[in-house]
């Protein structure tokens, strides 16, 4: 499967993660590789449902597709809610404080895009796309 389209809703979250796991072993991805892909695609698409859909009081779906060649693999989170770029957001300011001392927000953002070998964001045509890639590890 190339493409899935689900409600979004938090129940959809482990049909994503199931996604992006057959994706990475499908592109012979390390355990430890695909396990952070899948928490960067699961950090993102829980922000969406809990922000972009259930806090704008919006409702829509989420779309992964995947894209796999010789080198990579990318996948495309897709979702309709209002547009947010996760690249904007600054970093933690201070990652040594503990959790208890550090502002709300960001880190699992923070996290995600250094998860991954390339993160990126656009917004075209009332559509949130996040792309996430990493090397294969044919490619490395």
């Amino acid at each position: 499967m190339d493409v899935l389209e689900v409600p979004g809703v938090l129940e959809s979250l482990q049909p994503i993660a199931d996604f992006v796991k057959e994706a990475s072993a499908e592109a012979g991805l390390e355990r430890r590789e695909a396990y952070r892909l899948r928490l960067a695609v699961d950090e993102i698409a829980t922000n969406v449902v809990l922000y972009g859909y259930e806090r704008s009081g919006q409702t829509g779906l989420l779309r992964i597709a995947k894209n796999l060649d010789s080198e990579r693999l990318t996948l495309c989170l897709e979702d309709t809610s209002p547009p947010y770029d996760p690249t904007a957001q600054a970093p933690p300011s201070d990652l040594s404080e503990s959790l208890e001392s550090r502002p709300i927000g960001g880190l699992g953002v923070f996290l995600t895009i250094q998860g991954v070998d390339d993160f990126r964001y656009e917004y075209v045509e009332g559509h949130n796309r996040n792309y996430f890639t990493v090397r294969r590890p044919a490619a490395v």
